[in-house]
């Protein structure tokens, strides 16, 4: 089995489709289909189901990718722990992120980076924690900033950033504004909810934190970004629980601390591959946690 061959799987394993993945690798379609079919010999099982309008994985060719995309992030490792001894870093630094992440200023960590290792290329991934933790324990990813979801395992560790307790935030004229005491989510039951998508930190930390106090909520409201939630919550329109650093952004809006419970605890993390498998550039970049000073509250509209 030839690494030329995973390269072209993986490929057209991503583009679902032989004309884009000939065109991004710059090989002939033809070269890249005796490809395909050479390594299906020698597993002997199809990888593809083709269409005349994209192909899709067989049960075979799922079971390939993850192993493939594995071994090429190896390869890759390898190489560029080669670059680093000769005392240059290069390659390419593959980052996943969820959005407004605690604990780290991801613009300015890259920033830094970039002065210290301008010859590595960096690509960026914005998504939830669910799947740039698959992403990472894959290699598709060198490495992410997210909540955490899982425990650590033998494709996966974890880097604790910081914990912080969840704040809810209602509009000045909602009747919860005035309130001194310390709100539990049975104060809450029966609001109209703003939220994020189920695989989103925030939305993981207040669904537990309701499950452990036995309190149903609805989120009426659901949304993928953090303009958006607080937009609606501006308007009037529903309450929302939040990491408690969110309050910075909408200093119109009135937040009020939630009673603090285990499960009302936002923890993020960065998410690598085992010990052995970290490359190079990720090492670089988590060495540089921290020493760029801690990550300042967010003006309003900031994201």
């Amino acid at each position: 089995m030839e690494l030329r061959h995973l390269q072209h799987f993986v490929a057209v394993a991503e583009d679902q489709h032989f004309t884009r993945a000939a065109e991004r690798l710059m090989v002939s379609q033809s070269g890249l289909s005796a490809s395909i079919r050479a390594l299906e010999r020698e597993l002997r099982a199809p990888l593809f189901v083709r269409t005349t309008r994209r192909v899709t994985l067989t049960e075979a060719g799922r079971a390939l990718l993850t192993e493939a995309e594995r071994v090429l992030a190896q390869v890759r490792s390898a190489h560029e722990a080669v670059a680093a001894v000769q005392g240059v870093l290069r390659g390419t630094l593959s980052l996943g992120t969820e959005q407004c992440i605690a604990g780290v200023h991801v613009a300015r960590l890259l920033a830094a980076f970039r002065r210290r290792h301008p010859d590595v290329e960096i690509r960026l991934r914005q998504t939830g924690s669910d799947a740039l933790a698959e992403e990472v324990a894959a290699g598709r990813l060198d490495l992410a900033f997210a909540y955490r979801t899982r425990a650590d395992t033998d494709q996966l560790r974890s880097v604790s950033l910081t914990s912080e307790p969840m704040t809810v935030l209602c509009h000045p004229g909602h009747r919860l504004a005035a309130s001194t005491a310390v709100l539990s989510p049975d104060d809450l039951a029966g609001e109209v909810f703003v939220d994020f998508h189920p695989d989103r930190g925030p939305r993981r930390t207040t669904d537990a934190a309701f499950a452990a106090a036995g309190v149903r909520r609805t989120v009426a409201l659901e949304v993928n970004d953090v303009h958006s939630l607080l937009d609606l919550v501006d308007e009037n329109l529903g309450v929302a629980v939040v990491p408690r650093h969110f309050r910075h952004k909408r200093p119109s809006l009135t937040a009020l601390p939630l009673k603090a419970t285990g499960e009302a605890e936002y923890e993020t993390v960065a998410l690598l591959p085992p010990e052995r498998a970290t490359s190079p550039a990720a090492r670089a970049l988590v060495a540089l946690l921290g020493t760029e000073g801690p990550t300042p509250p967010e003006p309003s509209g900031a994201s």
